[in-house]
């Protein structure tokens, strides 16, 4: 196949925390005719990438515009604090807001915790992200609540986390535009939805498997007939003996004299 005759791409949109390796894995096995773009987009803009139509769909963290745009819940995240290594939130392996009411916390701008404002002393700017917020928290301004795998993506040996039993937590989905619900997303959402190749609910399907000559020749071969009753195997219809047919009758012998 030339390049020009090279099927289309499949451009899967991701927000950061999110990662799609198992999915793409299984789409290069299942359709190795389509290249998968990624396309990593913050979390903020990853609704808008779906609605121009840079993106077929998107790995993002809800809730998105369900007017336009179609959404499939995958997995939710717990929340987590973020904290210098020396602080005392590292005593406990839990954490509540209540515990933290007196901490500055740092409520960055692309925040994706659904709260106007986390609990706690606000600091004194928002920083522009949540990278941002990580090195003021390295520099001990304050506390971050952020998804754990935000605090996995930003970590650095000076810092730790804890899980914060009574937070927001977020939601993460697959997304797409509604009315371009096309063979590649349908096939996306059966990988996503743990869907196997044969499944019929998926679009991708392993063609079906047409009759062989084996059940085919079972399927038409009659019943097996039995013997008649009363039949010999000698040369003649009668018993010489005039036995009624049984197995006895059937035994073969010389000929006598006459």
């Amino acid at each position: 196949m030339t390049g020009s005759e090279a099927s289309p791409p499949f451009r899967l949109a991701y927000v950061p925390g999110v990662t799609p390796a198992k999915w793409v894995r299984i789409w290069k096995e299942r359709r190795p005719d389509v290249p998968l773009v990624l396309l990593p987009v913050p979390a903020a803009e990853a609704s808008d990438v779906l609605r121009r139509g840079e993106a077929d769909a998107g790995l993002v963290r809800l809730p998105v515009d369900r007017t336009v745009l179609s959404a499939i819940p995958l997995y939710t995240e717990a929340t987590v604090v973020v904290a210098p290594k020396d602080h005392v939130v590292t005593v406990a392996e839990e954490v509540s807001l209540d515990e933290l009411a007196g901490e500055v916390v740092l409520h960055p701008l692309d925040d994706v915790l659904d709260w106007e404002q986390p609990p706690g002393e606000p600091a004194f700017e928002r920083p522009a992200t949540t990278e941002d917020a990580v090195e003021h928290v390295a520099s001990g301004i304050g506390i971050l609540y952020v998804p754990q795998s935000l605090a996995r993506l930003h970590h650095r040996k000076d810092l730790t986390y804890r899980t914060v039993v009574d937070a927001p937590r977020s939601d993460v989905a697959l997304s797409w535009p509604e009315d371009a619900t096309t063979d590649l997303v349908e096939d996306f959402i059966g990988i996503v939805r743990g869907r196997t190749v044969n499944s019929t609910r998926g679009r991708t399907q392993a063609p079906a498997e047409p009759q062989t000559k084996a059940k085919a020749k079972r399927t038409e071969t009659p019943a097996r007939r039995k013997p008649a009753t009363g039949k010999t195997t000698g040369r003649t219809g009668k018993n010489p003996r005039g036995s009624s047919g049984g197995a006895k009758g059937t035994k073969r012998g010389k000929p006598r004299g006459r």
